[in-house]
């Protein structure tokens, strides 16, 4: 945990006193998914180290809801497309409710915050707008348009017209860049070029007048006095948002610029792009948090600094994941790094969900149990893993819960697998038949603690030059499961119930 302890360090001798502010910062454009969640949660952690040497930290979470609605996400309907140019807030929502089209996808981050044992101070940026909050700091920026523009024109190598304005206006409902004419502080309106080209006024008190992107950014800073703020690697690179508001923050708002704390993406594995909300490619919050317990969704982003490309998928990647946390659990000599993830990652944890028991373990023994939680249990206490089933029973039932959510919308195909019920008879050859019964009679004359390696052994018995490896273990699969591949063949035929598998191998049912 080296990357946060230096960032953390930092802060504080920066910061000797008083409150330590960290900023993160989503616009509700769609789906809050795997790749959103890796901003929050860094502003997050760096929040809960804070107070774990015993300083006071807030971490604010900006809704941007007066962004700009840019682009219909594929699993929004296309007619949303009349709404595009208006702010998100103002956008009716996809499900048809009361709610606003900001609501619809932001519910998703609210619900997962719980999830997660977030400690988030949501701010609504249209809020905030329609306050009067940002009025000085709009103030700010229109007296000051010159040294902006300079600015812009300095570190990012914009060279903007005389035309151009820091700031948005809300006309016919939608957010539109006119010309500013004049600024009138006693009643805080501003006087603007229409679409017509005639002037007209609005307020700037109300959320009529939104500051542009690269201004809003620093102003926020100026405003809630943030002092560390993660934000995509897209806005970090020379010249980006990032630059252009350190100059911002102190030439306009007067102010110091925060700690950055740039991440790199989460992409699909296989992906070269990152996941996208508009695309719709990517697994909620909100669903995730039925796949994985809170633990291992925090170990996944936190185990590696933020500057890491990560790779994701409910597939491989998750099953290899909770083995991953499951053996830092476990593990007896840990460093103080993991201890200190550990103690990160398992904060407002009450209930353990992962145990010691290998991840396909449990999910071939839960599959061959029926998925019955109890009968697994006893399953896996037919295996080399009988004490950790006695020990951690519960926390196997609580784990279960996931791995039956993930096997009904995540699993792979290929460790899928349900008992056949009925037998069809007709299907296999009197070798195969006859291997078989061979191999029921070694079943039956089985150890009760007999394991995988035993009845691996006793499959492998009957290799003949006609029916080699491929085909006995083919044949089993077809036999117990009705496919042509499944789990280790001889750990497999370990975890069966005894009487239900030597019926079966004789044909009875």
């Amino acid at each position: 945990m080296q990357w946060l302890n230096t960032i953390v360090d930092e802060l504080i001798a920066r910061h000797p006193e008083g409150d330590i502010v960290v900023s993160s910062g989503v616009s509700p454009s769609g789906t809050y998914h795997m790749g959103t969640l890796r901003e929050v949660l860094t502003a997050e952690i760096v929040a809960r180290e804070v107070r774990r040497r015993g300083r006071s930290a807030i971490h604010y979470h900006v809704v941007d809801d007066l962004d700009i609605f840019r682009k219909v996400p594929v699993d929004v309907p296309a007619d949303f497309s009349v709404h595009l140019g208006k702010p998100l807030c103002d956008v009716p929502s996809p499900d048809g409710s009361d709610q606003s089209y900001a609501d619809y996808f932001l519910n998703d981050l609210l619900i997962a915050s719980g999830g997660l044992h977030l400690d988030l101070n949501v701010i609504r940026a249209h809020e905030k707008y329609r306050s009067g909050y940002f009025v000085p700091v709009i103030e700010r920026a229109l007296e000051s348009i010159e040294v902006i523009k300079q600015v812009l024109k300095d570190i990012s190598g914009r060279d903007l017209d005389e035309n151009w304005s820091p700031v948005q206006v809300v006309e016919d409902g939608y957010l539109k860049n006119r010309r500013f004419i004049s600024i009138q502080k006693d009643t805080q309106e501003i006087v603007y070029e229409n679409k017509d080209g005639q002037p007209a006024t609005v307020s700037y008190a109300h959320g009529e007048v939104k500051l542009n992107w690269r201004i809003d950014w620093p102003a926020r800073w100026s405003l809630l006095n943030v002092q560390a703020e993660p934000f995509g690697r897209d806005h970090a690179t020379k010249g980006g948002s990032y630059d252009t508001g350190v100059e911002l923050v102190k030439q306009v708002f007067d102010t110091r610029p925060p700690l950055p704390v740039p991440y790199n993406f989460i992409n699909k594995t296989g992906d070269t792009k990152k996941m996208s909300k508009s695309k719709g490619d990517a697994i909620t919050a909100a669903d995730l948090l039925k796949l994985l317990p809170a633990e291992v969704v925090w170990f996944f982003v936190m185990r590696h600094s933020p500057d890491k490309l990560l790779f994701f998928d409910a597939g491989p990647t998750l099953m290899r994941l909770v083995d991953e946390f499951s053996e830092l659990l476990s593990k007896s000599n840990k460093t103080d790094g993991e201890k200190q993830l550990l103690e990160l990652c398992l904060e407002g944890v009450t209930e353990q969900t992962v145990s010691r028991i290998p991840f396909t373990h449990l999910v071939a023994s839960y599959q061959a149990a029926l998925k019955d939680a109890d009968k697994t249990i006893e399953v896996i206490a037919r295996t080399e893993y009988a004490d950790i089933a006695r020990k951690e029973a519960d926390i196997i039932r609580s784990e279960l819960r996931f791995i039956d959510e993930w096997l009904r919308v995540s699993a792979p195909d290929d460790v899928k697998f349900e008992l056949k019920e009925s037998l069809d008879v007709s299907q296999f050859t009197e070798q195969q038949k006859a291997f078989f019964v061979g191999l029921a009679e070694k079943v039956a004359a089985a150890p009760a603690d007999a394991d995988g390696s035993y009845f691996h052994d006793a499959i492998y018995a009957f290799k003949t030059d006609e029916m080699g490896p491929k085909d006995l273990f083919q044949s089993l699969y077809a036999l117990i499961i009705g496919q042509t591949s499944g789990p280790r063949a001889g750990w497999f035929l370990s975890l069966l119930p005894r009487d239900w598998l030597v019926a079966r191998l004789r044909l009875e049912k």
